[in-house]
């Protein structure tokens, strides 16, 4: 057996040894349980292979699949399985050969002691230093009682530890699900689940219900069957991501905006942009976004809903070339699509952006389709948490637009997350002399004062421009407000 210093063995599986807190410990035994489908046989020669890539022997003992099919599954993954031995408990192909029939058995007719014994000699003639048992639900059947059951799995337990070997034992849970018989064994435990949405792509997520003497990361994490192998997303936890900077004050190149906002936008707050559909909420983000590129910096922006030719078409008929800015390499677009994307995933995303790219300034247009991809509304708020308060401490920021449901009136917000932002921005639709207008207002900043005034703005051909404060105005945020003075702030009508 191979001398082995490294406590740890690496699974080989992104983001789940971040989970496990460095891997899974040497000479141990661990259970990774799911139904069939979430990705088991996957991790688990993602495990052996990361082995034997260091050198170390990988056996794979199976007494459901043959070979042939677990190499074939492997392969349409993009799994390379060079260096993993492969022992099976099946008939071969020579089954059909009537004079072989009657010395070969089935592993489901083995006996107990048996199966054992094959996979001891399996284990004698390879000596690996990994071993994976598939699965569990075999040697359960073969048991036929919870009792003679627990006794094998000690067994197999105790003479894998004296050899100094890692296991791990898959269990498919079509037996019985409530017996828990080697979680009480195990030194650690990892379960995949699978649910299926309404509309979209399944969605995947895991979760580690125990590991004896580790501090390892709790809860449910998302993860993806990619090509290449499982790949997991690992819960965000704000706490953890820490930085120093210099919380100065950013400009939007509007004299008047910034006026507004009480001079800017602090680095590292959120702003919330909320408003009714076509109010300019997302020209509202590019704008900032044009501000952080011209200041040399660079930024990201998420788009859920609009398709990115058309957004690059309009940007560009407003001034902003965000083409460009691509070019250039200081902005980041990914369009997002919520029927595919996991929540988890997509904080990876963000959090790529900003690690490895120095991002500075994220917008995410917007929370609405960020919704779509939440199953309730309380899980989305506690993602939009831990997503702002990883961006401000990383010394980004960050602005959120929501779109209000109807456009004049009383509007209504599909979720509520006023609370979370830094900084909320009011957009409005009026309607004053006979034609529909645009109000914008600050209703909250936590960071220092703002105008308390509405202004008027338009949109046209050099992006947003604002007017003057509405002072001759009341129950414009109502959208049909009464004049009280001769109206000559509102901004005029350029016929030229």
């Amino acid at each position: 057996m191979t001398e082995l210093l490294d406590k740890q063995a690496l699974t080989g599986v992104i983001g789940l040894d971040d989970v496990l807190g460095g891997g899974l410990e040497r000479r141990r035994l661990f259970l990774l349980e799911g139904n069939p489908g979430t990705g088991k046989t996957t991790v688990s020669i993602q495990f052996l292979s990361a082995g034997a890539q260091v050198g170390e022997r990988s056996l794979y003992i199976t007494l459901a699949e043959t070979e042939e099919e677990l190499r074939s599954g492997a392969a349409s993954h993009g799994l390379d399985m060079a260096g993993i031995d492969i022992f099976e408990l099946v008939p071969p192909e020579i089954l059909l050969d009537e004079d072989q029939q009657q010395s070969l058995l089935y592993s489901s007719d083995l006996e107990l002691g048996e199966t054992t014994k094959r996979i001891f000699e399996a284990f004698e003639r390879i000596r690996p230093d990994r071993v994976v048992l598939d699965s569990l639900s075999e040697i359960r059947l073969l048991a036929q009682s919870s009792l003679r059951y627990r006794r094998q799995i000690l067994a197999l337990k105790h003479y894998f530890a004296r050899q100094g070997a890692t296991v791990l034992m898959l269990d498919d849970l079509t037996t019985d699900v409530n017996d828990k018989t080697v979680h009480s064994v195990a030194h650690g435990v990892i379960r995949l689940e699978e649910t299926s949405p309404e509309y979209g792509a399944d969605r995947r997520r895991l979760r580690v219900t125990k590991y004896r003497a580790r501090r390892y990361r709790g809860g449910y994490h998302d993860f993806s069957i990619l090509t290449g192998g499982v790949r997991v997303f690992p819960r965000l936890v704000s706490a953890e991501h820490k930085t120093q900077f210099v919380r100065d004050v950013l400009k939007s190149g509007s004299s008047e905006l910034d006026a507004l906002l009480g001079g800017g936008i602090e680095r590292g707050s959120s702003v919330l942009v909320l408003g009714p559909a076509g109010a300019g909420k997302s020209l509202l983000g590019l704008t900032f976004i044009q501000g952080a590129v011209a200041r040399g910096e660079s930024a990201a922006l998420f788009v859920f809903d609009e398709e990115l030719g058309l957004l690059f078409d309009r940007a560009k008929n407003l001034g902003i070339d965000l083409q460009g800015m691509v070019d250039g390499g200081r902005l980041f677009i990914e369009q997002v699509d919520a029927a595919e994307l996991s929540p988890g995933e997509f904080s990876e995303r963000v959090r790529r952006c900003v690690e490895a790219h120095g991002v500075r300034t994220v917008v995410v247009d917007s929370l609405n389709g960020y919704q779509a991809a939440m199953p309730h509304e309380q899980a989305l708020v506690l993602h939009i948490h831990e997503l702002l308060q990883y961006l401000n401490r990383q010394g980004a920021t960050t602005f959120l637009t929501v779109a209000q449901h109807g456009l004049v009136g009383d509007m209504k917000s599909p979720v509520d997350v006023t609370y979370l932002a830094d900084t909320v921005i009011l957009m409005r639709y009026f309607e004053a002399l006979g034609r529909v207008r645009r109000a914008i207002s600050v209703v909250k900043k936590r960071t220092g004062a703002h105008e308390d005034t509405i202004r008027e703005y338009r949109i046209g051909g050099q992006g947003i421009s604002l007017g003057e404060p509405l002072i001759n105005f009341q129950g414009v945020l109502r959208g049909v407000p009464t004049l009280v003075g001769d109206g000559a702030e509102l901004i005029r009508e350029d016929h030229a």
